[in-house]
């Protein structure tokens, strides 16, 4: 393309002149009329995370929750340490609670040993309520049933499946 010199020269005066019309474009309020208002937004240049929500309990989580909650309140009828290699009893309960964690119902589901039932229940009576079961039941499930294991040495004290260590 082959602009002659005036041409060239006009080059950067036709795009402020564009833009003069554009904005004169506008039309100017009416006499008496306020001016708008202007909004201005302070921007935090520093990044933010997103909102993290409160974490739901598994129920794996909220078995091993139980189970802590149970051994702080029968301190002195657990044993801590490995587990002997041959366990001379063992208590499968089923334990039932509402939202606010109160017990509803607790059943020994299997047992060969009347006195480690025994045990298994009554410290499952001193342990209430539980914890809260939180994010684990909907409005329209009032309770939950889920298994605990009773591990029993010699003694009668016991580990808790959730817990305990390798046998």
């Amino acid at each position: 393309m082959n602009l002659s010199l005036r041409s060239k020269a006009l080059l950067p005066i036709v795009p402020a002149t564009l833009l003069a019309l554009l904005c004169g474009c506008a039309s100017p309020p009416p006499p008496g009329a306020e001016p708008e208002p202007r909004i201005s937004v302070v921007v935090d240049p520093r990044p933010t995370a997103a909102p993290v929500p409160p974490p739901s309990l598994t129920l794996d989580a909220y078995k091993q929750h139980v189970a802590r909650h149970i051994l702080d309140r029968n301190a002195d009828r657990t044993f801590s340490g490995r587990l002997p290699p041959m366990l001379p009893a063992i208590v499968v309960v089923n334990i039932t609670v509402d939202k606010e964690g109160q017990l509803t119902d607790v059943k020994v589901q299997r047992s060969r040993d009347p006195d480690a039932s025994k045990v298994a229940l009554a410290s499952m009576q001193r342990s209430g309520p539980l914890p809260r079961p939180e994010g684990l039941l909907t409005p329209d499930i009032q309770v939950m049933t889920f298994s605990e294991t009773f591990l029993f040495d010699r003694d009668y004290r016991f580990q808790l499946r959730s817990l305990a260590g390798p046998q």
